[in-house]
């Protein structure tokens, strides 16, 4: 599943491996010893004996091998299938047939199957599996080797296609894990190891180094989107997607998502997904089957950034050149509650200094609805703190739900304020992700909201769950349902659930 995102002077790629990738039919292998670092006892990293060095005249080595080998029998193979469907449109006639008559015809055609590879991490001994939301976005079926060349077959748990995170699941128990690090405590120029199947090469390690934290790259589409990447030098490529970012302690600290370079493939960065957010999802998508995402509220941008920017000559950033200018609060949010008001520049969050957006989004993804942050802002170039309680997308604090109805093979949120609005709607529910089932077979595709099923109006995922269970119990049991795509495109659809 191959995705080039953009090209400037070199590619951005979601470093899933895919069908119609070339074929490695040599593979260089490095025959030099194992890499060594030495580190200080402050735990800086050098790359030479002379610099590592203490002032006692002692030196502390630390072999990357050991974190090696603690992670590789956790880090699994994932090959994710779409199959193929016989699907039927209607063909219209031309104009000539028009006027004698002519009427559309259904055309039927056959879609070929799509195999995609990448990477896992093993979570919990029980065999919870964490991985990009790409490279098992829409597959039917989900096939899973372990290290030691067992093969298994996967459920989707829950997918967020905002985080690029998708949870999965094995059967059985004591499987190998990778311990979970904390990704706020990583430094620039600490070593770091990206363990993956690149190329469908099977456990394989690379080394690097953290080039950059709260890297933000655009290649996530939607506003809801949260990137805040770890940057690193250590080489990654396709089929490294969902793989491990680990410590010199072995300890996870991201899960590997995309690189550039100039080629599409590996020449330059790679870059990774924090365990800071990649905890909170989990979590979430576990407990609920859906990921609850709380709001700040607010709108804005970087102060050094919109500095810079001619178009804000007039606005009055004070001394400030780091921190979130806010430039507009959103109506029912928490922000608003709370007195925040544009023109603020927010410094910190909980006592943690926030420099960016990305950072701050970074910091709030890591809360529920209903949790209360402590916010520092400046206000007439002074410090003020107020507390605001994080809110979802509807302006309420409620546990958004997966709906119990796996054979419709979907996941419903609450529609986003913004979407609401620039769509001048006042209910409905959005398609958060489609895999495997009716929905996905009657065409219905991610970011649909339904507005009405069988002429009932949808406020909430209780509406669905409610209307779908009525249905089953129906003579008829069919979902006649409506709604409306963010770029306004209007569809209908109708799902028969006596095929179920």
């Amino acid at each position: 599943m191959k995705k080039a995102i953009r090209i400037i002077t070199s590619f951005i790629v979601l470093v899933c491996c895919c069908v119609g990738a070339s074929v490695i039919t040599t593979n260089y292998v490095n025959k030099k010893n194992s890499r060594v670092v030495y580190v200080s006892e402050q735990g800086a990293p050098y790359t030479t004996l002379s610099q590592a060095y203490m002032p006692s005249g002692k030196m502390q080595p630390v072999d990357l091998t050991e974190a090696a080998e603690k992670t590789v029998h956790g880090v699994v193979h994932i090959k994710s299938t779409i199959k193929g469907r016989t699907q039927t449109y209607q063909e219209y006639p031309d104009i000539f047939e028009y006027f004698f008559g002519g009427r559309p015809r259904q055309r039927q055609y056959q879609s070929q199957p799509q195999v995609g590879y990448g990477s896992g991490v093993i979570l919990t001994k029980d065999g919870y599996i964490v991985t990009n939301n790409h490279v098992v976005e829409n597959a039917d079926e989900i096939q899973v080797t372990l290290n030691d060349n067992r093969v298994f077959t996967a459920t989707l748990v829950g997918a967020d296609a905002n985080t690029d995170l998708a949870l999965i699941k094995i059967e059985g128990d004591e499987f190998p894990i990778v311990p979970m690090g904390d990704s706020d405590e990583l430094k620039l120029g600490e070593w770091v190891l990206a363990v993956g199947n690149p190329f469908n090469l099977t456990s394989s390690v690379t080394a690097g180094v953290v080039s950059a934290k709260s890297r933000k790259i655009g290649i996530y589409e939607g506003a809801e989107s949260i990137e805040s990447f770890i940057q690193t030098d250590a080489a990654i490529n396709m089929g490294n997607s969902g793989g491990a970012l680990v410590n010199v302690r072995g300890e996870l600290v991201g899960i590997n998502a995309a690189l550039e370079s100039p080629t599409g493939t590996y020449a330059g960065y790679g870059f990774a997904i924090p365990t800071t957010i990649v905890k909170k999802v989990v979590a979430d998508l576990k407990e609920y089957g859906t990921v609850q995402r709380a709001m700040l509220g607010i709108e804005g941008g970087d102060v050094l950034n919109m500095r810079q920017d001619d178009r804000n000559k007039n606005v009055n950033f004070g001394d400030a050149i780091d921190g979130v200018y806010v430039s507009g609060v959103v109506d029912g949010g928490g922000a608003l509650a709370a007195g925040i008001k544009e023109g603020d520049i927010i410094t910190a969050i909980n006592g943690k200094k926030v420099k960016t957006m990305n950072e701050l989004q970074e910091i709030i993804v890591q809360y529920r609805p209903g949790d209360k942050v402590t916010v520092t802002l400046l206000r007439d170039k002074k410090e003020k703190k107020v507390d605001v309680e994080l809110k979802n997308a509807r302006g309420n604090t409620d546990i958004v739900k997966a709906a119990d109805m796996e054979v419709l093979g979907a996941s419903f949120q609450e529609v986003p304020e913004q979407t609401r609005r620039q769509l001048n709607i006042g209910y409905g529910v959005q398609v958060s992700s489609v895999n495997s089932g009716l929905m996905k077979d009657a065409g219905i595709q991610r970011g649909y909201i339904i507005l009405r099923i069988n002429e009932q109006q949808i406020k909430s995922v209780d509406d669905v769950e409610k209307i779908y269970k009525d249905a089953v119990a129906s003579p008829n049991q069919v979902l006649f349902i409506q709604g409306v795509y963010p770029s306004g495109r209007r569809a209908m659809y109708a799902i028969d659930l006596a095929n179920e």
